[in-house]
């Protein structure tokens, strides 16, 4: 379904322990697949972990496909398993796995006795009847509305567990809408709560702590990391909290660098200011440290907040018109043109290799993520630096703060 190799298959059973995550598309239509581990009646290692991983993945899923095996008859396992997933009230497809040819079609008839409906014959190892499982999957999926926000500023706020998130989001929205507590990981899921300031409507995207990967040790909290990126996947743009009490840390480089991957744009709060020891200097000295720890991130401008007194909170405001204005800046083709054509008169190119990049044109492919195609001579002359170059430019000219360019080269087809 994937249409690669992302699971790790071996005959022997309980070999995929976690949940899998790839993302797919059919007939148009985006979505995301679980795999999950095998789930048995009997105490085999790690069976309980397993059952405990599919029982969120069952949770988190709009379609479940049962897998059962061609070659064997119905299970006891097979027979919980369907016991269990009556239970979820959602749609269930059950695919006879391992039907390699028309001579074993016969071997799906046995599992109509699982109330499921028309049982579906694949063969995993082959690819034979992928096709017509993802036809039944996307007929059964709901349908989602995109637009429910649309017009509105959708915000996330994410960080490490504890940094504070969910009392920001109360001090944004003026009252207790989100449970607040010392214990890291207590939000669990992303909440969506719409409100409006001054004139302005907004969704703010509170969202459970991430974790390190390597630290991830409670199955719920796997799910809180799943959440939390399919929350920046809904933004416009996203607050990265850091405590401030506790200074920055090797985990709010990998929480940032979620946001930063998705091109979204970001602001970088820096929270618990009011536990801070601080004099005049103080500030400036942590926007330096800042800056040096989330280098990449160079585009983000900088705020600092105490959620707990709800002091600078309304300094978010104007930061988050901003961002999302910025996120959603359109240039001019030829006003794009006059900034490329000065840049390469102010500095041009070097030449490699006895070559040198040409830019003959650019234009602004889109918007939220900007992406802009600059077309050349030959792409592969296109050095880091000189494309870097080339993004400063952008930015003195439009501005463009908080938000990530993403630059394409193209090879110019003439005509």
């Amino acid at each position: 379904m994937l249409e690669e190799r992302v699971s790790i298959v071996e005959d022997t059973p309980g070999v995929t322990r976690d949940r899998i995550y790839g993302d797919c598309e059919w007939l148009s239509k985006a979505f995301r697949l679980i795999d999950t581990g095998g789930i048995a009646i009997e105490d085999a290692p790690f069976q309980k972990e397993i059952n405990a991983q599919v029982e969120i993945a069952v949770d988190e899923a709009d379609v479940i496909i049962f897998v059962v095996d061609g070659r064997q008859n119905i299970s006891s396992d097979d027979e919980y398993i369907a016991k269990l997933l009556r239970k979820a009230k959602k749609p269930i497809i059950v695919a006879v796995n391992k039907i390699d040819d028309s001579s074993q079609i016969a071997n799906i008839y046995d599992f109509y006795k699982l109330g499921f409906g028309d049982p579906l014959p694949v063969s995993g190892s082959h690819g034979i009847g992928v096709g017509d499982l993802l036809d039944a999957c996307v007929k059964a999926m709901p349908e989602v509305n995109r637009d429910a926000y649309e017009g509105m500023i959708k915000f996330a706020i994410i960080g490490r567990p504890n940094v504070g998130k969910s009392s920001l989001t109360n001090a944004i929205l003026k009252e207790e809408r989100v449970i607040v507590s010392d214990v890291e990981g207590t939000t669990r899921d992303a909440i969506d709560t719409v409100f409006t300031h001054e004139d302005k409507t907004y969704v703010v995207i509170d969202t459970a702590g991430i974790r390190k990967r390597g630290k991830v040790y409670e199955n719920i909290e796997k799910y809180s990391v799943l959440r939390a990126r399919n929350a920046i996947e809904r933004a416009d743009v996203v607050l990265v909290v850091i405590d401030g009490e506790k200074g920055i840390i090797e985990q709010d480089k990998h929480v940032a660098g979620l946001a930063h991957e998705a091109l979204k744009g970001v602001i970088i709060v820096y929270n618990k200011w009011d536990a801070v020891k601080k004099d005049d200097k103080t500030m400036a000295l942590i926007e330096k440290k800042i800056r040096e720890e989330f280098s990449y991130l160079d585009y983000a401008p900088i705020t600092f907040t105490s959620a707990l007194n709800g002091k600078r909170v309304d300094k978010l405001f104007p930061l988050i018109d901003m961002v999302y204005e910025n996120v959603n800046l359109r240039i001019k083709t030829n006003v794009l043109n006059e900034v490329i054509i000065d840049a390469q008169l102010s500095n041009p190119p070097k030449t490699h290799n006895g070559k040198r990049l040409k830019i003959y044109y650019a234009s602004q492919v889109g918007v939220a993520p900007c992406v802009i195609v600059l077309f050349v001579n030959d792409p592969e002359l296109l050095h880091f630096s000189y494309e870097r170059y080339i993004e400063n430019k952008l930015r003195e000219a439009f501005g463009f703060e908080g938000v990530p360019i993403r630059i394409i080269a193209r090879k110019r087809e003439d005509v």
